[in-house]
Parts: C-alpha cells; structure tokens; sequence
C-alpha cells in the first residue's frame, strides 16, 4: 500500500509541476502575443478619433451645402429656362 501511494503522490506532483509549467508558457505566449500586437497596431497609420470625428463633420456640412447648391441651381434653371 505504501508503494501505491508514493508513486500516486509522485504522479501528483508530475502532474502539479506540468500544469505550473503549462501555465507559464502560456503567460509567456500572451505577453509575446500582447507585444507583437502593441508593434502591429504602432506601425499602421490609425486616425486619432478627434481627426475622424472631425472629417466626418466636414464631409456632413460638404453634403449639405452640396444638397442646398442643387436646390438653388434647380432654380435658376428653371428660371432661366434652361
């Protein structure tokens, strides 16, 4: 009995050390992951959100003024005759 139970402790202990092992691996493959991703994101050229956000309300007011300019050029057509 005595047998038995030294080695179900050394498989235990096989088997605390694998997973301790495992898990740093794992810890190691995140951070390397995190690293390489933190470099990917850096060398592509993102828009600031406040440069997006601001474009954005630059293209509203173009398509507003545009919208406006057809209505008054409709006009003047119609007044022309042409």
């Amino acid at each position: 009995m005595q047998t038995q139970s030294a080695i179900f402790d050394e498989i235990a202990k096989l088997m605390t050390e694998a997973a301790g092992a495992a898990d740093g691996v794992r810890r190691e493959a995140e951070t390397a992951m995190k690293s390489q991703l933190q470099r990917l994101i850096a060398d592509m050229d993102f828009v600031p959100r406040e440069e997006f956000d601001a474009v954005r309300d630059m293209a509203r007011t173009a398509r507003e003024e545009n919208a406006a300019l057809k209505v008054r050029i409709a006009a003047l057509e119609e007044k022309t005759g042409v």
